[in-house]
């Protein structure tokens, strides 16, 4: 059995096997040629199959131990696909800290259809069980979560999950499948914005999702095929030439951000500094137990938005804007960008203030960073 980096390279890559192209082939085609009239060919329609996308999904399905892969057009299509599981009139249970985009389609377009749900805080598993009805169908979670880091214990979830009857689905963006794999803790389906981690170069779109249940498996692919926010060709490919270096890229990220975050625990100036690698993050035991590194996500209190911009204005090294987990450093400001749909109050319960920042850590020279980080901070 081959691992990660192996796995990586050369899992749903084989040579291609008319030319022996070691490099997958863009499949630049709506449509295929049949044989026959009702032949029935794996090939039909690209909507539908795509061999570059399915080198992909095959690819992502193995690096998180999974059986069963599935490539969207954006991280948001993907968790659309992974919410198709639910009809009206069931409930979903939902981490109150998270994406705002998730929350946004959550609260403001799948609550228009019938469906049911409840925030709560998944750092503590009672508020899950004191959440569920006879109707709840689907627990959905980030561990780390979007922008606060907090984590949610994934055998513990599962457990809860299957004891009544739920799909458990978390979202796994933050970690990528190097750092950690919620199907080996018992979860259903793992959710990706391939856009970050996978991408990896701020050069492409998309999401996906990986199980090991062949009857969601079933449903999902039904879905993709029906609504069809698939991914094209050569977006699939951008993403297998990415994930060949995910292994690298990620231990990169992770050593810079340990670094980093370790300066700012101690600097005077930051109210407050979330990072699961840091010891003194109230969940540093389960980031341990149920993760292999700590990843390239760094929230820090500033304490006010004066100094917020203050900050980010001065940096020269680190970009202002949204996403994360390109090759280069990003700062967020989630107020107003990532999270600003997210209604002022909850905002303030979650910690999700205006002197909140949230830096994804590029793998550019430490230094480099370092230098750019106290520039920042000499500025407020």
């Amino acid at each position: 059995m081959t691992r990660f980096r192996t796995n990586a390279i050369h899992i749903g890559q084989e040579p291609e096997q008319v030319t022996g192209s070691v490099a997958v082939p863009v499949f630049q085609t709506s449509t295929y040629a049949q044989q026959e009239l009702g032949g029935h060919p794996q090939f039909d329609y690209a909507r539908t199959i795509n061999p570059t996308r399915l080198a992909l999904e095959k690819n992502l399905a193995a690096l998180e131990n999974g059986k069963f892969g599935y490539c969207f057009a954006s991280g948001m299509a993907a968790i659309t696909a992974a919410l198709s599981l639910v009809k009206s009139g069931d409930h979903v249970i939902a981490g109150s800290d998270m994406y705002g985009g998730s929350y946004r389609y959550f609260s403001k377009i799948l609550s228009n259809y019938g469906v049911t749900f409840s925030y709560v805080d998944m750092r503590n598993l009672d508020n899950v069980e004191q959440a569920i009805t006879p109707n709840t169908k689907l627990i959905y979670c980030e561990t780390p979560t979007n922008p606060m880091m907090n984590l949610t214990d994934l055998a513990e979830l599962s457990a809860i999950a299957k004891k009544h009857h739920c799909i458990s689905v978390v979202d796994n963006t933050f970690m990528s499948p190097y750092f950690q794999n919620p199907l080996d803790f018992g979860i259903d389906i793992v959710v990706h914005s391939a856009t970050k981690y996978l991408g990896g170069h701020s050069d492409v779109i998309g999401g996906a999702l990986i199980t090991i249940d062949s009857s969601y498996a079933e449903r999902i692919k039904f879905y993709q095929n029906s609504a069809g926010a698939v991914p094209g060709p050569w977006d699939c490919w951008l993403l297998l030439r990415s994930v060949k270096t995910l292994a690298i890229r990620m231990d990169a990220h992770n050593a810079n951000a340990m670094k980093i975050a370790t300066m700012l625990a101690i600097h005077p100036k930051l109210k407050g500094v979330h990072y699961p690698g840091l010891p003194s993050h109230p969940q540093h035991t389960l980031a341990k137990k149920q993760m292999r590194g700590f990843g390239g996500m760094i929230a820090i209190e500033i304490g006010s938005l004066d100094a917020a911009k203050r900050f980010a204005s001065a940096l020269r090294v680190f970009t202002l804007g949204e996403s994360l987990g390109g090759v280069e450093s990003l700062v967020c400001h989630p107020v107003t960008m990532t999270h600003g749909s997210i209604e002022p109050a909850r905002r303030a319960e979650l910690g999700i203030t205006d002197g909140l920042v949230r830096l994804s850590v590029g793998i550019e020279d430490i230094e480099d960073l370092i230098d750019d980080i106290n520039r920042g901070l000499d500025a407020i």
